[in-house]
């Protein structure tokens, strides 16, 4: 049996669903938010222990690299991912995922062709634009 392109796409647009992009924006708002809140107060954690406030930013980002990945290890930045959405794609946190995500998928494969070889695959261009990016500027800079 064969159907026509037109048919095709009736037939899809029939058994779609609707998006209820209202409920997804504010899911993504909720969660992206809670987890600037969470490094807000890691933030502000540390700086009670008495760090300076540029050390504290750098500890904080420490932290929620190793929240990341842990939960990423554990399964649970995956499913708070399906529920929050592009709320979960907070760069910091985001990022950590997508390291992280590959290099589990592929620990089957061995240390060094799986997990390490797997691990840049979605980060590793974002590394290299930033810093080609970053060198460009500070050419521009120092010529400026």
């Amino acid at each position: 049996m064969e159907i026509s392109k037109q048919e095709y796409q009736k037939y899809v647009k029939d058994r779609e669903q609707a998006s209820p992009i209202v409920k997804d924006c504010a899911l993504a708002f909720v969660i992206g938010g809670g987890i600037c809140v969470l490094g807000q107060a890691i933030m502000d954690g540390w700086m009670a222990m008495g760090l300076e406030k540029t050390d504290a930013g750098t500890a904080t980002s420490i932290t929620l690299v190793f929240l990341s990945a842990l939960l990423t290890g554990l399964n649970l930045y995956n499913k708070l991912g399906r529920y929050g959405g592009a709320g979960t794609l907070v760069p910091i946190t985001g990022f950590a995922n997508a390291v992280v995500s590959p290099a589990i998928d592929f620990k089957s494969e061995g240390f060094v062709t799986g997990m390490a070889a797997k691990m840049f695959t979605v980060a590793g261009p974002v590394i290299v634009f930033g810093v080609t990016a970053s060198v460009i500027y500070g050419v521009i800079l120092m010529l400026l």
